[in-house]
């Protein structure tokens, strides 16, 4: 498995997925199709399907204008307001792209039909990855905007938290550096924040991208992902654990950035 990044817009990730074997491809949220049809042909891989994690323009807007592109294409996707859909999908419905295993993951709370999609190669060498739109973002979750903190919870630390460890997590956004301001608020002394957040601004300094993280690294930075293993949000506005918790959403350190 080969995922290619490509950034659109001001901070949204485009991610196009390759199975090396048959060289069939998927692309997640395809915002800006004219700049995918180019990578796929450079690249010389067929796509047949399109990923949409949830129906806000920045991510299903450019499904319309990319099934004209290439006509034929499988968009799947969790919701009814998603532009050009054909197969609306459920929590662990799977599909295949070549020989990769694609299992959906129901994630409402920023959209209500938010989907995350867990890709995997039975006996590759590749460990698995995890494309998790405005749900996960490296050290951050989404904004709550069509659900609850404890849709969040549990999206977060029963559906996301429960994949292998070694899973690569590639998020919808560049939030990362605003993401790990936050997390060192709400735990100034832990150090995996500290030097995640040095890393990142070394990367965003050189302009290449701090996607994707591992599921386990954010169990040691990302605070919404920490809240059942440590007390680190009591007092600031999470007790017991982000079941009652809004994340910040201010300029310095916005958790919960996603659109």
């Amino acid at each position: 498995m080969k995922v290619e990044l490509l950034p659109a817009l001001t901070d949204n990730y485009m991610y196009l997925i390759i199975d090396k074997d048959t060289r069939e491809a998927a692309i997640v949220d395809p915002v800006q199709p004219q700049k995918v049809v180019e990578t796929v042909r450079k690249l010389g891989v067929k796509l047949t399907t399109v990923l949409t994690t949830h129906h806000h323009w920045d991510h299903a807007g450019g499904n319309e204008k990319l099934v004209k592109l290439e006509p034929g294409l499988k968009v799947y996707g969790g919701d009814d307001r998603i532009g050009a859909l054909t197969h609306k999908v459920t929590h662990l419905f799977t599909l295949q792209v070549g020989s990769l295993h694609v299992k959906c993951l129901s994630t409402p709370c920023h959209t209500s039909g938010h989907i995350c999609y867990f890709v995997s190669k039975p006996g590759g060498p590749d460990p698995p990855a995890v494309f998790t739109g405005d749900t996960l973002f490296v050290a951050g979750c989404g904004k709550f905007y069509e659900g609850t903190a404890d849709e969040m919870y549990k999206a977060l630390l029963e559906v996301l938290g429960r994949l292998p460890p070694d899973t690569r997590v590639y998020c919808g956004h560049e939030y990362t550096i605003s993401n790990l301001k936050f997390a060192r608020h709400v735990e100034p002394s832990n150090t995996s924040v500290q030097e995640k957040l040095a890393w990142a601004k070394e990367k965003y300094a050189i302009g290449e991208p701090t996607v994707p993280s591992t599921l386990a690294e954010e169990f040691t930075y990302n605070p919404f992902m920490r809240v059942s293993s440590s007390r680190a949000l009591e007092g600031r506005g999470a007790r017991p654990a982000c079941r009652r918790f809004s994340p910040l959403q201010g300029e310095d350190g916005a958790a919960a950035r996603g659109r």
